[in-house]
């Protein structure tokens, strides 16, 4: 009987681990981006690494991972998205590939410019580059777009042109196309599927 009991006890045991491990399994992925696999970086990115090549640099990472929001640091994830955001000018870039010109600080600028404008002022604050992902998105209506990705211990945020409002990922109306990677901030990958 005994060992009928601990028999029972064991698979129970089992049943309960592989559970709680999927069930953490399926928060992870509801919170966080899911990488694929290695793609090249958007060729306005390359032309943008020779011209700011600091903001390109694999830095040495001494702690990896998602970064523990504090209030102070919500705070001013907010103040620079919202301060970027009414600082530029929007101006649509009408000449496709060839016009593409990723700038920081400009006057007037398009998605791209808001993006690696925020990634520099956040860095300059202290906010590690391996946290702090540009990402390539498609809108509702198939425009290609750039956003800025925040990877947080509470799941990873998204700092838009379009809006003051910092979203989860999951939130923001977009299809995910390619991300940098974090810690090696020269190369990209794609993004999993939100489906899969």
């Amino acid at each position: 009987m005994r060992g009928i009991v601990r028999m029972l006890l064991a698979v129970t045991a089992v049943w309960w681990c592989g559970w709680a491990v999927a069930e953490a399994g399926e928060r992870a992925y509801v919170e966080r981006i899911e990488f694929e696999a290695p793609t090249l970086a958007p060729m306005a990115y390359t032309q943008f690494c020779l011209r700011y090549p600091g903001e390109c640099r694999t830095r040495k990472i001494f702690r990896g991972g998602p970064i523990r929001l504090s209030a102070e640091k919500r705070a001013e994830l907010a103040r620079v998205n919202s301060n970027v955001n009414a600082r530029i000018v929007p101006e649509r870039n009408l000449e496709g590939l060839a016009g593409e010109v990723w700038l920081i600080g400009p006057d007037r600028g398009d998605c791209n410019d808001y993006a690696v404008t925020k990634r520099h002022q956040l860095m300059a604050q202290g906010f590690p580059a391996r946290a702090l992902l540009l990402s390539e998105v498609v809108t509702t209506w198939g425009e290609h777009h750039l956003v800025l990705v925040v990877r947080t211990t509470d799941g990873d945020l998204v700092l838009d042109s379009l809006t003051d409002r910092i979203k989860p990922w999951l939130r923001a109306p977009y299809r995910w196309v390619r991300m940098q990677m974090p810690g090696v901030a020269r190369l990209w990958t794609t993004i999993a599927s939100r489906a899969a």
